[in-house]
């Protein structure tokens, strides 16, 4: 076949024509032979076996029956009525359900004939029933070629409307199967196929659109999702490889005074075995003679912050620059201080870049950057901006990476005609599987322990009818000289719901917890900047003791004194969030809480949620059952689950092909770096097929 044969326009292929191939580019992306191919069917209708009535199940299948009708009736209900056919077979009885097209339904319908039914079966105490059945006479039935499993296909309304049925789908496919003679390259080495008994590639194309039976089917799907998974780590994997090979990194050889002046005098505690892990990792990186790329996750107060400044240290000791980038003015107020803190006499010259500072501030700032006197430079995107010029930026660290873009981690690499060594800090836990799609391009260090002396914190769930004891701990607490959050839900589609909801929330507080015994702070989106970071300063300082708040406070405010979290309307949180804004207590040396408030009506996930906070306190175990939930595009927001568009593995259900695929792509790569060899030639075309359009499923047949 010729390989450019798939990139044929679909208005070509027989039966499609113009406004067909309008609406199936519109609807489904559909704009060649290749992308027709790949429309894989999302499910299928078992037609290869028949089902005993007493064999049912109530999983929500569609099945096959074969029995008599014995009778029919007609029951009156709310609205309307239905008609109901007693089904019979030797081993037991079940109902046909009609809403409506009763009188020709009656008409048509032959008592004691043996009959093919077929449809999802239902279970209603112990009866089965099945609303609007296809029928056939069995003897009509055995006259068809009905011997194999139906595909069905991602559809929409809009193509039904226009008539492009599910039924026309699957002819289009034949003829594509017709022209094409059923025959497509090999997109893996034989070797491969061999080790894990991989069918070929033209029969698991046929066997996924056409499949005979329930074992080819499975061999198919295996076989195309491992490819896709293959050529997804392939591509990481050699990006990470092509990267430290052509990229040269600055060399860090000396540990000096600065590092060891600070690892001796200045640690506020000793560092944990996860501490000390990471940063011979880090060093590892910054001591060899390639870039670092590495992504550093730890949960939120697992000493992430230190592990930076370290690094900071290092590349100041070689003569290098560095910066912090944070997401928020707020975070990078408190990284600045915090660092200021940390450093206390040291001889490190560090400032802080925002949006909010002052002119003649910024001036100073760019001079001191540019003839090398500013060691440390703290900010926000305000440090990406062109005037910012440093005179040998050696270390970025990006703090939050998921709200920075790949274009604005770029335009870091550019400060320096030598790329700066990167460090992407993140307190959202990132399960394994994502992590190794998403970031495969980066090396990733975790730290998996928390700092000696903090406290695992509580989590209760509480509905809305106890509130009045919740109140009462509030209390309790307050007396013993702690502080507590009050927070929100903020959900974009219903500000003025949420605004509605908050200040009420804040009116019977207040009318609860009256002045001048208790002082409380508000904060929310609504209000200017100004007055936001006033009443978080008021907080801060002790001032309040009761912060209501919407979910600005999720990232980073950092109060020791805080220890008692309440989240309101709990359910309408996701996991991840509900477990950062847990992570704002829990900070200072004394037992703190968490209370997840909800009215009595929840949803399964919502409950799995709740239960899953207060079972456990470990960011990657909640990361793992909030992907489950979710799924990976959710997880990640739109601009990085774009590179997950995958059309038939799913990186969550598939997580151990996910795992053979990684193994596979990196001994390859370690085995023939180039693809040069013979027997690897047939992934190299497919490789470079791929490179050229961009994106994956593109290139694999």
């Amino acid at each position: 076949m010729n390989p450019n044969f798939l990139e044929t326009p679909i208005p070509y292929l027989k039966g499609v024509g113009p406004n067909r191939a309008d609406s199936l580019g519109s609807e489904l992306g559909i704009h060649t032979y290749r992308d027709l191919l790949h429309l894989f069917p999302n499910r299928y209708l078992d037609k290869t076996s028949y089902y005993k009535i007493n064999q049912l199940q109530p999983s929500g299948a569609d099945v096959q029956v074969i029995g008599k009708i014995i009778h029919i009736k007609t029951v009156e209900q709310k609205r309307g009525k239905r008609l109901v056919a007693s089904f019979v077979d030797e081993t037991g009885e079940m109902e046909l359900v009609w809403f409506r097209s009763h009188k020709w339904i009656r008409e048509n319908l032959k008592l004691n004939e043996p009959y093919v039914v077929f449809g999802k079966t239902k279970r209603y105490a112990s009866t089965f029933s099945m609303p609007h059945p296809e029928m056939e006479l069995l003897s009509e039935h055995q006259k068809g070629l009905k011997i194999a499993m139906q595909p069905i296909y991602p559809s929409t309304e809009k193509l039904s409307n226009k008539g492009i049925t599910n039924r026309v789908i699957a002819k289009m496919m034949q003829q594509l199967f017709l022209e094409c003679k059923g025959q497509f390259p090999e997109s893996l080495s034989k070797g491969m196929m061999d080790e894990l008994k991989l069918i070929p590639k033209s029969e698991a194309l046929f066997n996924i659109h056409f499949p005979k039976n329930q074992e080819l089917l499975a061999k198919a799907q295996f076989r195309l999702k491992f490819e896709e998974l293959f050529y997804v780590q392939l591509q990481l994997i050699s990006k990470k490889l092509l990267r430290k090979q052509k990229i040269k990194g600055l060399p860090f050889g000396k540990v000096g005074e600065n590092f060891n002046t600070f690892f001796n005098s200045h640690l506020p505690f000793e560092l944990t075995n996860a501490q000390k892990k990471v940063i011979k990792e880090i060093r590892n990186d910054l001591g060899s003679n390639a870039q670092m790329n590495r992504l550093l996750q730890g949960d939120v107060g697992s000493g992430k912050t230190i592990v930076g400044l370290m690094c900071m240290l290092l590349a100041i000791d070689n003569g290098f620059q560095t910066c912090l980038m944070a997401p928020t003015e707020i975070l990078a107020n408190q990284h600045y201080n915090g660092l200021k803190e940390l450093l206390g006499e040291m001889k490190i010259n560090i400032s802080l870049l925002t949006g909010s500072t002052k002119k003649s501030n910024r001036t100073a700032i760019h001079a001191q950057l540019e003839n090398g006197e500013l060691h440390i430079l703290v900010g926000t995107h305000a440090v990406l901006e062109d005037k910012v010029q440093f005179k040998n930026l050696g270390l970025a660290i990006i703090d939050e990476q998921h709200r920075f873009g790949v274009a604005q981690r770029s335009k870091l690499w550019h400060k320096n005609e030598v790329p700066p060594h990167i460090l992407v800090m993140t307190a959202t836990p990132i399960p394994r599987t994502l992590a190794m799609s998403l970031y495969g391009d980066l090396d990733i260090s975790v730290i998996d322990e928390l700092p000696p002396g903090r406290k695992p914190i509580k989590t209760v769930h509480r509905f809305d009818s106890n509130r009045l004891k919740v109140f009462q701990f509030i209390k309790d607490e307050i007396k013993k000289g702690r502080q507590i959050y009050m927070v929100y839900p903020l959900i974009k589609e219903s500000e003025a719901l949420d605004y509605k909801d908050l200040m009420d929330g804040y009116e019977s507080i207040a009318r609860d917890f009256p002045t001048p015994e208790y002082q409380i702070s508000i904060v929310h989106g609504k209000m200017k900047p100004k007055d936001k970071d006033y009443e978080m300063e008021r907080f801060v300082k002790g001032e309040t003791q009761i912060m209501v708040a919407t979910t600005v406070i999720e990232v980073g405010v950092n109060v020791p004194n805080a220890s008692v979290m309440i989240i309101e309307s709990a359910e309408r949180f996701g996991l991840s969030q509900l477990h950062q804004l847990r992570g704002r207590v829990g900070r200072g040396a004394e037992q703190s809480f968490c209370i997840l408030m909800t009215s009595h009506k929840l949803s399964e996930d919502a409950k799995t949620r709740l239960e899953t906070m207060t079972r456990t306190n470990d960011g990657f175990e909640i990361a793992e059952v909030d992907l489950k939930l979710r799924g990976p595009g959710d997880l990640m927001g739109t601009q990085q689950s774009g590179m997950l568009n995958l059309k038939i593995a799913d990186i969550v259900k598939d997580n151990q092909i996910l795992k053979t695929a990684r193994y596979h792509a990196l001994q390859l790569l370690k085995e023939d770096p180039r693809l040069e060899k013979e027997e690897n030639r047939s992934i190299l075309f497919a490789y470079n097929k791929m490179m050229q359009q961009k994106t994956i499923w593109n290139y694999i047949s």
